[in-house]
């Protein structure tokens, strides 16, 4: 059945490759604001025209409650608004440089009707003063433009993204895309990649970043892999990944605990160190460098067994997942969970630090299969569910054009290339 669908593609894609060429810069403009009717001449849903506006930045020392004082609000509406409208915006949260606008009559008063607070460069937050005290959060309008590229490896993955001016959040997403079909600490020069992605534009003209990778290609060693984002439980709202054949490329565990690290030092039974003589001392975890205060994530769904410190592991979390496998990790500088918590595959468990027996900030991940201390990169383990049989049917048919318009981006050329060329 699979082979079908390749010859199907194959056959059809010289033609579908100069659709997709004249249809790959479709712009795709969502309206994600919640009041649709704003014109031109309105910021975050207000005529500033109407009011003194003052723009400005939360500074180290800021609280919110003194700011509001400063511009003439009452306390008992500060009060109000913290007990009320907690769940939507918390005046003890709010951080040093996020910027906001006091929205200011223009009268004698001269006092403060609307506090708006910027999350992001999309999403923001309104206090609204006049009359009661009313707080929403709101979105900015948001335009989404599809994106295709492809690159050509010669040192590493990230410079590969950033020599074809690609978002470096990419980066991240492809790693965490191929996790478990690539080690992506031991790519190979000449390794490929193509990606098909969104990014988002306020105002048409300022950047607001990426969204995840909808569609991907990556030849590693000479082997091509596909990956399309699908949402493979509608009444859970999960997007897997997965490859043209419907297996899911996610594995039960994560690849690493954190996230833009190295791997400092791999597990080692024969491992020897200077600063003891040069004598066996085994390595029976995988070492990630990372600074401190990076966050730890459980790399699998499971219960905490223990959150303490002891020794030279210094504060750390060990997690049980099932029968089989337990993951535990070292030298932390401050644990999250305690134990009996349940934790799922993401979840932040603490952050790198440096306690215990450690010349540098990393965490030291420890896998353990049936009670006994192995290497997680030389361990089968299980694959998440692939498709189920009844909807692969509509998969084809949804990843079809997907796998098309990969097959026909087309690499940049090489600089020795490009300088024969000239020649």
């Amino acid at each position: 059945m699979y082979k079908y669908w390749g010859t199907i593609l194959l056959l059809s894609i010289i033609i579908s490759c100069k659709k997709v060429q004249t249809e790959k810069d479709t712009e795709q403009v969502v309206n994600t604001a919640i009041n649709t009717n704003l014109s031109t001449e309105k910021e975050f849903g207000f005529n500033l025209e109407d009011f003194m506006v003052i723009r400005d930045t939360v500074k180290r020392g800021d609280s919110f409650g003194e700011i509001m004082i400063e511009n003439k609000v009452d306390y008992p509406k500060i009060a109000k608004l913290s007990e009320e409208y907690r769940d939507t915006f918390d005046v003890r949260k709010i951080r040093v440089g996020k910027p906001y606008l006091i929205l200011k009559s223009k009268d004698t008063a001269r006092g403060a009707q609307v506090f708006i607070y910027q999350n992001d460069l999309i999403n923001f937050t309104v206090i609204d003063f006049r009359d009661s005290v009313v707080a929403y959060k709101d979105r900015k309008q948001v335009k989404y433009i599809q994106k295709e590229a492809g690159g050509i490896i010669e040192s590493s993955l990230s410079e590969a993204i950033l020599d074809q001016g690609i978002d470096y959040n990419v980066t991240n997403d492809l790693s965490e895309i191929y996790a478990w079909t690539i080690d992506f600490f031991r790519l190979q020069k000449g390794d490929k990649f193509k990606v098909i992605y969104k990014e988002k534009y306020i105002n048409d003209t300022i950047y607001a970043g990426a969204e995840p990778i909808e569609a991907a290609y990556f030849e590693h060693n000479g082997t091509p892999l596909y990956a399309f984002a699908y949402e493979s439980d509608s009444l859970k709202n999960i997007i897997d990944y997965f490859d043209e054949e419907a297996n899911n490329l996610r594995r039960t565990f994560l690849r690493a605990p954190v996230k833009f690290s190295r791997i400092s030092s791999r597990y080692n039974l024969k491992r020897r160190i200077r600063y003891y003589g040069y004598k066996v001392r085994p390595h029976r975890g995988t070492d990630y460098a990372a600074p401190v205060g990076t966050p730890i994530m459980a790399t699998a769904d499971g219960t905490i067994t223990e959150s303490t410190r002891k020794g030279g592991n210094g504060k750390y979390v060990k997690i049980r997942h099932n029968g089989t496998y337990s993951t535990q990790y070292l030298h932390m500088k401050k644990q999250k969970v305690k134990r009996g918590e349940f934790v799922r595959q993401g979840d932040v468990i603490g952050w790198v630090g440096m306690t215990g027996n450690t010349g540098g900030p990393h965490v030291c991940y420890r896998f353990w299969k049936n009670g006994r201390q192995v290497d997680p990169f030389k361990e089968k383990l299980p694959a998440a569910e692939p498709l189920p049989e009844a909807i692969r049917k509509d998969y084809f048919e949804f990843i079809s054009p997907q796998k098309v318009q990969l097959d026909c981006i087309e690499f940049p050329e090489k600089t020795e290339e490009k300088l024969l060329t000239l020649n």
